[in-house]
């Protein structure tokens, strides 16, 4: 199965999506907005703690499904000194997304980091000693 894939998601998160039940999250790392960008409802995902430069093959994770989706622009003003100030946005994702099964990574398509990361992964029904 092909899909995308979070990277770097905290492993409290991934376990707790595992339990079954649906989690809204808000994600604000670069490449995984650009990831979820243009993605709806019904879309699978892989979810790893691996960070995005280390994710390989053999590496595990969770394949969700997008519940709801919604990417936001949040403008920041920064006051420095005097008169003077910075204006910053930073771009987030909120999404909710319920746990399909556990997986693990077969292989990785990662073109650059303004792209979506893409995995291949095998649908794991348990884990074994290795």
């Amino acid at each position: 199965m092909k899909c995308f894939a979070l990277t770097g998601i905290s492993p409290d998160v991934i376990q707790e999506l595992h339990k079954g039940r649906p989690r809204t999250l808000e994600l604000q790392s670069t490449h995984n907005v650009i990831t979820l960008a243009g993605l709806g409802p019904g879309t699978a995902i892989f979810m790893t703690s691996v960070e995005m430069e280390d994710l390989d093959p053999g590496d595990s994770g969770i394949i969700t499904e997008i519940i709801a989706i919604s990417i936001t622009m949040k403008r920041m003003v920064e006051f420095t000194q005097g008169y003077h100030f910075e204006e910053r946005e930073r771009m987030s994702a909120r999404i909710k997304v319920r746990c399909v099964g556990s997986s693990i990574v077969k292989s990785v398509t990662h073109e650059s980091i303004l792209q979506p990361i893409m995995v291949e992964v095998v649908k794991s029904a348990c884990y074994h000693a290795g």
